[in-house]
């Protein structure tokens, strides 16, 4: 183990917010591991932990929203991966607007999409949801926020 977490530690990747929502009940979380895993069909694989309140509303969701932060919104990361939705609206802090199926999409991403979840994927401590993307923005262009980034965040749940 110790050997692989010296070759992770040198990996640097863009980091996400992905949103759900289902009725009223909205929640969001930092993602690290996530992915294209097909050009033809287009096809974006999030991996959201089971420890996280996300996953918990992302589980019964139709569709999820996928956030590429810029390198400059940090706290945005902040909010979304060092708060649980377990004791904080994180969407009462930041500007966010319904998008399809009602998921939140959030103001201040460079990019986001929304996402058909086709699948489900249980492979440990986290699980996979595979994405048919739906809807597609690109707001900015530039540098997005990594991996190296956000280090300094303390999870809001542990994974």
């Amino acid at each position: 183990m110790e050997q692989f977490d010296s070759f992770s530690s040198l990996l640097d990747y863009p980091v996400y917010v992905v949103t759900a929502a289902v009725g009223e009940e909205r929640a969001g979380c930092l993602v690290g591991f996530a992915g294209q895993c097909s050009l033809q069909p287009p096809r974006f694989t999030v991996w959201i932990s089971k420890a996280n309140r996300t996953y918990a509303v992302a589980s019964r969701s139709r569709v999820l929203a996928v956030h590429l932060l810029p390198a400059r919104r940090h706290d945005l990361a902040e909010l979304f991966g060092g708060r649980t939705g377990d004791e904080v609206d994180k969407f009462a802090a930041t500007a966010w607007e319904p998008g399809p199926g009602g998921v939140p999409v959030l103001a201040g991403a460079m990019a986001w999409f929304v996402g058909r979840v086709l699948d489900r994927a249980d492979w440990g401590d986290h699980v996979g949801f595979l994405l048919d993307p739906l809807d597609t923005v690109t707001t900015l262009h530039g540098r997005a926020l990594t991996f190296h980034d956000v280090k300094d965040i303390d999870a809001g749940h542990a994974a």
